[in-house]
């Protein structure tokens, strides 16, 4: 999915039309389209309906785009990815203390049962975002 100043971009594009074209039709400076288009600002609410007009496409069509990805989407990563990881150290750690026969069976169980939890979580998450 785009961001909204890659539809406008993209819309633009298809009609043929240059930046300072949708900026004269919409009353605004070029330099406010290429602004929605790097999604460094956005149009303002009252001018979507026209701005939708002029690129041939519906406001719920416009309005599709998704969000630019903000800090929550970053840190969210980050803590999938950190669960990976937990994941996987357990499982290696278990199996290298195993071999070095310095683990009980009780330690390793725990160990597995947390790289499972994270595993869990880290696919609840994933299959949450799909929907």
């Amino acid at each position: 999915m785009k961001t909204i100043g890659e539809m406008i971009s993209s819309l633009r594009k298809e009609k043929g039309m240059t930046q300072n074209e949708l900026a004269e039709k919409m009353n605004v400076t070029d330099k406010a389209v290429s602004k929605w288009e790097r999604d460094l600002s956005c149009p303002d609410i009252n001018t979507i309906s026209k701005l939708a007009n002029i690129l041939d496409v519906s406001v719920d069509e416009l309005l599709q785009a998704k969000k630019k990805e903000n800090s929550n989407t970053k840190l969210k990563d980050l803590i999938n990815l950190i669960f990976k990881a937990v994941a996987l150290a357990m499982g290696i750690a278990v199996v290298v203390l195993n071999i070095l026969d310095k683990i009980d069976t009780k330690s390793s169980i725990i160990m597995l049962g947390i790289g499972i939890a994270c595993i869990g979580i880290y696919l609840l998450d994933e299959k949450e975002n799909k929907k």
